[in-house]
């Protein structure tokens, strides 16, 4: 076992009354987090650095600002309220939900996303539904004013066209003379072009749906057909109490996918010619990218299974070759790695090796060679400068909980780290500096400037400084004692944790406990990072609370990944029991009233822990659960468990259902009325079962809720529930 102490108050320098820290002031604004950027970018030219910051009385609403790296000076561009009628953002449903599909602008109004022009002599973004362009030095300037709404707003490659999907077909607009041209044609009700699909933008990855050649002669573009795809009806219960009837195309495991194409349009005629994907057209679309010569489309072309990833190349008549090969016995990870260099060849990212590691391609002949070795994680590669002769990229080279900026030469060769502080960098690399967005338990997220030399600093964007004009600051000495360690699976395998206790704890005191996972795929909790969170609201109440990444989560390599592989709701929840009879042999831990909580997947792990192990866990919080893995979307789904009709009963060993009977503690239960992504049917299909055996629990529905759940007063009242509920069966 590991253990290291990561106190997470500082010493004050003055005297301060502590303040009592509540759920209201968790969820209230200005956020206790501090002055907070999102969507961080370097301009081209590399003198300017923007970002997105909310406003001081609300946190969700983005404002467009800029930082001059020379002076040293932040100023605001643009006060996304001057642009909204009344200072309210509309939206329309089909924004709404692509704003549900990516999480990094999920609840944001405003300005959510913005592109600098290819000169560093434009901005371009969108809000309520149009275009608006801001020269540097300028006003700001509406490219459109439709009823209809715009949607994926891009700068071409060199600045001279803006481009935005409008009623399922793509658009460009001359940047100089502002005429418009219609780029596709063809969209119906079930019929789209230029966009992703659902399970694209849910489940892949993937939010846009066309692609500029360099050149900006031709443009690469998405046509989906989901006119196969089941029809659900689902119910929206709203706040007034009236219900919305919506019918919604969505891919259940084991249904028909939407069928995709991909089209190559020339921007002078508009004529196209279509990519040949192969015969096979039960397939996803996974990346698209064109070559530095823009002669050249090159497609990332995943099977259903998603054990197998194909490079495709197709030329501008649509005529394609397979360049490389990729197969998995777990399943194949996408990501964005993908470069080109000025010598013809190829830079990505693949997992062959168990772990993912930068290779180089010849792209004649496919062959690779691995720059990266070892048992560790690439995460993303962030610039390649070919006179250096360098790559730059983000890893876990050091700890799995900790996410660094490192360097390695084409040529292959010795792994450089570059960020220095322990914690969880987030770069953004220009040409000899990089923007670091940094944060540890002891630093709120702060943004600086620094050498891509050696880290060392250039200047501060944004410090955030704990000192007493910050938000949490009346709160610190009050702060929960925190460390970081790991504890052993059955198999040996380390697993990392983020252990929560009481700040002043009596001697001889036993406390309840609480386990709060995600636990599913692709995710990662426990980072070296600042979060202030319901866990600090728990562990402030008294409760000790245990954070563990189980086998099957991220970063860890394929191997870790892939334990629950045709297998979910097993080594999870095993690994879960791990930690509680860790916790147990805690001396300040009532080991007789162990809790757990989780939201999604760490729904679903809630309930198969309270029904798997119910002499383990006495109580539990699960929120917007899976209970019926067949309900849930394809491409997420099959990825895992395989398909649904496969040999063997793997969905019915994976549902909650199989283990209700052993269900004898205390569950609360609570779901969105509106949920588009675990729909409501979960928790009903759950709720029929659970009266029908007569077995006790608790139930709270929020009407006009998402899967998020989101709002101040909405999340003020959900955790408030938790806790009472926690109070009441565990104390």
């Amino acid at each position: 076992m590991i253990k290291y102490s990561m106190a997470a108050a500082i010493m004050l320098t003055l005297p301060v009354v502590a303040e009592d820290f509540t759920i209201e002031r968790l969820e209230g604004s200005p956020s206790i987090n501090g002055a907070n950027v999102q969507g961080l970018k370097m301009a081209p030219d590399g003198k300017r650095v923007t970002f997105l910051r909310g406003k001081a009385g609300n946190a969700a609403q983005l404002d467009l600002w800029e930082f001059d790296i020379e002076s040293g000076e932040s100023v605001m561009l643009v006060d996304s309220a001057s642009l909204l009628d009344g200072g309210v953002e509309v939206l329309s449903e089909e924004e709404k939900a692509r704003r549900e599909r990516n999480r990094a602008i999920t609840g944001k109004t405003g300005i959510v996303s913005y592109f600098w022009s290819a000169d560093s002599s434009m901005l371009l973004f969108p809000i309520s539904g149009d275009v608006y362009v801001l020269p540097l030095g300028g006003e700001v300037k509406r490219l459109t004013n439709t009823p209809a709404f715009e949607t994926d707003i891009k700068f071409s490659p060199g600045g001279s066209y803006v481009s935005f999907v409008r009623d399922r077909e793509l658009f460009a607009v001359n940047v100089d003379s502002g005429a418009e041209t219609k780029l596709t044609t063809g969209s119906s009700e079930t019929v789209a072009n230029g966009m992703a699909e659902f399970v694209a933008q849910e489940e892949l990855g993937r939010f846009t749906g066309y692609w500029w050649s360099p050149d900006e002669t031709r443009v690469a573009f998405e046509q989906f057909d989901e006119s196969g795809v089941v029809v659900k009806d689902r119910y929206e219960v709203q706040p007034d109490g009236g219900v919305v009837t919506l019918k919604q195309r969505y891919p259940e495991a084991g249904s028909p996918n939407a069928v995709v194409k991909l089209g190559i349009v020339e921007v002078a005629d508009q004529s196209v010619d279509w990519v040949d994907l192969g015969d096979n057209d039960d397939i996803y679309l996974a990346r698209v990218n064109w070559t530095p010569d823009s002669e050249t489309v090159v497609v990332q072309r995943l099977n259903r299974e998603q054990t197998q990833l194909d490079i495709l190349m197709a030329g501008l008549n649509g005529d394609s070759e397979t360049l490389v090969s990729e197969t998995s016995d777990i399943w194949i990870n996408l990501d964005n790695n993908m470069r080109f260099l000025e010598d013809g060849s190829m830079i990505r990212t693949s997992e062959r090796s168990g772990y993912r590691h930068i290779v180089r391609h010849d792209m004649q002949t496919g062959a690779a060679t691995a720059l990266t070795s070892g048992d560790w994680v690439v995460a993303e590669i962030k610039k390649i400068d070919e006179d250096a002769g360098m790559v730059y990229f983000t890893g876990f080279k050091d700890t799995p909980i900790e996410q660094h900026l490192y360097g390695v030469p084409l040529a292959g060769g010795t792994v450089t780290r570059i960020s220095q502080e322990r914690g969880w960098h987030s770069v953004t690399v220009g040409s000899d500096v990089y923007i670091d967005n940094f944060s540890n338990p002891q630093q709120p997220p702060q943004v600086t400037i620094k050498s891509l030399a050696d880290g060392s600093l250039k200047s501060t964007v944004l410090a955030n400084a704990l000192d007493d004009n910050h938000p949490y600051f009346p709160y610190r000495d009050s702060t929960p004692k925190q460390e970081f360690g790991t504890i052993n699976a059955a198999d040996g395998t380390p697993l990392y944790y983020r252990l929560y206790t009481p700040l002043n704890m009596e001697e001889g005191k036993r406390y309840p406990a609480i386990l709060a996972p995600y636990g599913g795929p692709h995710g990662q909790r426990v980072r070296n990072q600042w979060q202030v969170n319901f866990n600090d609201i728990l562990a402030r109440n008294g409760y000790v609370v245990m954070v563990l990444d189980n086998r099957g989560m991220w970063n860890r390599g394929l191997e870790f990944e892939g334990h629950v592989k045709n297998a979910m709701g097993t080594v999870e929840v095993e690994d879960q029991v791990a930690g509680a009879e860790y916790l147990k042999t805690l001396p300040y831990v009532d080991g007789s009233n162990i809790g757990t909580w989780g939201w999604s997947y760490g729904g679903y792990m809630t309930l198969m822990s309270l029904f798997k192990e119910p002499d383990v866990f006495k109580a539990g919080v699960s929120v917007s659960p899976v209970t019926d893995w067949r309900l849930y979307d394809t491409a997420y789904t099959e990825r895992y468990l395989g398909h649904p009709d496969a040999p063997g009963d793997v969905y019915a060993n994976t549902s909650v259902f199989k283990y209700v009977d052993g269900f004898k503690g205390d569950l609360l239960l609570i779901h969105g009325m509106a949920d588009d992504n675990v729909f409501f049917d979960h928790t009903v299909k759950l709720l029929s079962v659970l009266q029908n055996q007569g077995k006790r629990f608790e139930l709270m529905t929020y009407p006009g809720k998402k899967h998020g759940i989101r709002g101040e007063k909405t999340r003020t009242h959900l955790w408030n529930q938790a806790l009472d509920f926690f109070n009441r069966t565990l104390k």
